[in-house]
């Protein structure tokens, strides 16, 4: 696809994430009515990964309701979140402010994040959780990303899994807990249509804009890019656990999160890389 059509695509997404940003306020599946507890959205090996944040200065990429930018924030570091989504930047800004949290939110397309953060540096971008997919072109992206980064800087991506994506975004009604491939694990044949009033979520149906484009990209195609723009990967970890039940049969573990009894496959990765 050219340029142009990744563009217009896009566009399609942007529109779409406008109009699933007040089913996702309303919805119990963010809680944002409730305690607002940040933190369940990060597995134990990510603050271990990214260590100690206090007084580092942190961008979160396409961050939505800014719920991990929150909890950023709260462990001290300086934090900035961006998304291409006029709505949810709107709306993430109100919820850092009932939070009484001191947030920086920008509206912008990631892959222009250079000019829209007036070509600030950072120590720390960290980015994922179902970003990844609604990028055509990692090698663009990973160059915003070195751009972003000062010498030494870290990149942080904790993302679904492709196979988890292969798999689907949630069972269709009436199926049983088999796992089923429905899409490519690996990228390169075009995106995936989507056309849905409900989203992940079970907030009420979305009204307007339901189209997305969603693009398939393998752990290969992700470091590929990432040592192409010049950064070195540090670790990559694989996981069996989600912060939410997927499929029905998943069950609870120590950590709050959730696993399938079998079989056991990734469901998440988390990689480290810097400049």
């Amino acid at each position: 696809m050219t340029s142009d059509e990744h563009a217009r695509l896009m566009r399609a997404n942007q529109a779409n994430w406008d109009a699933r940003t007040p089913v996702h306020l309303a919805s119990r599946f963010y809680g944002l009515d409730q305690d607002l507890d940040p933190e369940r959205w990060f597995a134990a090996f990510e603050w271990e990964d990214l260590g100690d944040l206090t007084g580092r200065d942190v961008l979160h990429l396409q961050c939505h309701l800014g719920t991990e930018t929150l909890a950023l924030a709260r462990r001290g570091a300086r934090a900035v979140g961006l998304d291409f989504s006029e709505a949810s930047v709107a709306a993430a800004t109100g919820v850092a402010a009932r939070a009484g949290v001191a947030v920086e939110y920008v509206q912008a397309n990631v892959y222009d994040a250079v000019e829209a953060l007036g070509g600030r540096r950072f120590d720390v971008v960290y980015t994922g959780k179902g970003a990844l997919c609604y990028l055509p072109d990692l090698e663009r992206w990973a160059g915003v990303i070195a751009q972003l980064l000062r010498p030494g800087g870290l990149l942080y991506i904790v993302e679904f899994h492709p196979l988890l994506n292969s798999l689907g975004p949630k069972p269709a009604p009436g199926e049983g807990p088999e796992l089923l491939l429905r899409h490519d694990y690996l990228g390169g044949e075009g995106p995936v249509h989507r056309d849905a009033t409900r989203t992940y979520t079970d907030g009420p149906p979305v009204e307007g804009a339901t189209e997305s484009y969603e693009w398939m990209h393998g752990i290969g195609e992700v470091l590929g890019a990432l040592t192409g723009a010049g950064l070195s990967v540090r670790r990559l970890r694989e996981s069996e656990e989600l912060p939410w039940p997927r499929w029905p049969h998943m069950k609870r573990t120590q950590s709050g999160w959730w696993r399938l009894p079998e079989p056991r496959i990734p469901l998440l990765y988390g990689l480290l890389a810097h400049r």
